[in-house]
C-alpha cells in the first residue's frame, strides 16, 4: 500500500462513542452492499456495541452505490440496533433520502420509532444528544433514588 491508499477516505466505518452514547457510521464515495453488510456484521459482533445505543448515520458524503430497494429492506431486517435506539440518518441527496426513508419505515413495522433522517448534520447531531442527555439525566435520577433511604 502506498501513502496515496492510505490517504484516500475509508467509504463506510463506524466508531463507538461510550461517553457520548451513540454510535457514529459514516458512507462516502461509492459504497457497496458489501460494504454495508460488512460494516452491521463488524459493528454488531463488537464487544464495544451496545444495542440500546444512539445512531447518527452520515451518508452526506455518499457519491453512488449499488445498493437496491431489496438490499435496504434486507439491511433493516438485520439491524443490530434496539427498535427503542434513536438513530438519525443524513443524506443530501434525493435518492439517498428515499432510501433512508425506505429503511425508516422497514424498521416502524419492526416496532421502531425513533428513526429521523436529516438533510442537515447539526440538527441531526442536536436530535441525538437532546435524547442521549433526557437519558443521562433519568438513569441520574433513577441513581439517586435508589440510593435514598
Amino acid at each position: 500500500m502506498n501513502l496515496k491508499d492510505w490517504r484516500e477516505p475509508i467509504p463506510t466505518f463506524y466508531k463507538i462513542d461510550k461517553e457520548r452514547r451513540y454510535v457514529l457510521t459514516t458512507g462516502t464515495g461509492l459504497v457497496t452492499k458489501e460494504e454495508v453488510l460488512t460494516v452491521q456484521d463488524q459493528m454488531s459482533n463488537d464487544p464495544e456495541f451496545d444495542p440500546g445505543l444512539s445512531q447518527v448515520a452520515d451518508f452526506s458524503g455518499l457519491k453512488d452505490t449499488d445498493v437496491t430497494l431489496a438490499d435496504v429492506q434486507m439491511f433493516a431486517r438485520r439491524d443490530s440496533f434496539s427498535i427503542h435506539s434513536r438513530r438519525a440518518i443524513i443524506v443530501t441527496g434525493d435518492v439517498a433520502f428515499g432510501f433512508a426513508k425506505v429503511f425508516e419505515l422497514c424498521r416502524q413495522l419492526c416496532g421502531a420509532s425513533g428513526i429521523r433522517v436529516f438533510r442537515d448534520a447539526d440538527e441531526a447531531f442536536d436530535w441525538i444528544a437532546s435524547a442521549n442527555a433526557a437519558s443521562a439525566s433519568r438513569q441520574t435520577k433513577s441513581t439517586a433514588a435508589e440510593s435514598s433511604p
